[in-house]
């Protein structure tokens, strides 16, 4: 069995794949890691690789925002990170080598950690972790039990960046997370 502290240490000196190549930082993950909720987008983008952070940039300011309204803190009560631990050149999705190489550490993380509910930040990680033929704008704010964890897939904050018609039916998703954290793990809300 892992510690933290070896695993982060073996992800910040990971060459497993090309994207270590051109990486200025390893974006492990941040957050409470005793936290009941876990976030897991794809992968980091240019800010999170500068600053070694998940989801800082514009995208990570509407995700603190949305946190937020339902009462939740990035390093207080979740924690966050993503699929792959290296920025994949121009933002590009993670291809699935590059997953399959970096998917053991989240692994080790979500195993350290033994989270109620599991949120995944778009198309990629939701095909990854709930099921391959996801449709996330007809799926986000469902949510399924695998093992003891419910698992809900969401809009990636990015997207709605983008396209702005869906931020209310994200939203709507973050009420239903708030709903059931209090329903299976209301102790998130008492930290």
């Amino acid at each position: 069995m892992s510690t933290w502290q070896e695993i982060e240490n073996k992800c910040l000196s990971c060459k497993s794949c090309r994207l270590c190549e051109k990486r200025k930082n390893v974006v492990f993950g941040v957050g409470n890691r005793q936290a009941k909720v876990m976030f897991i987008g794809e992968g980091p983008g240019e800010q999170e690789d500068i600053q070694g952070e998940p989801f800082v940039g514009k995208a990570g300011q509407l995700l603190d925002k949305m946190l937020y309204a339902v009462d939740l803190d990035r390093h207080k009560n979740v924690y966050i990170t993503n699929i792959v631990k290296c920025r994949p050149p121009m933002n590009r999705d993670p291809q699935e080598d590059e997953q399959e190489s970096c998917i053991g550490y989240l692994r080790e993380q979500t195993r350290l950690i033994r989270p109620r509910i599991i949120v995944t930040l778009g198309r990629i990680a939701g095909m990854k972790l709930i099921k391959p033929d996801l449709r996330i704008t007809r799926e986000h704010g469902t949510i399924i039990e695998r093992k003891g964890v419910f698992m809900m897939p969401m809009l990636h904050p990015a997207a709605l960046l983008r396209n702005q018609s869906q931020m209310e039916g994200a939203f709507n998703d973050f009420l239903i997370l708030r709903e059931k954290i209090k329903e299976v793990c209301p102790e998130v809300y008492g930290l």
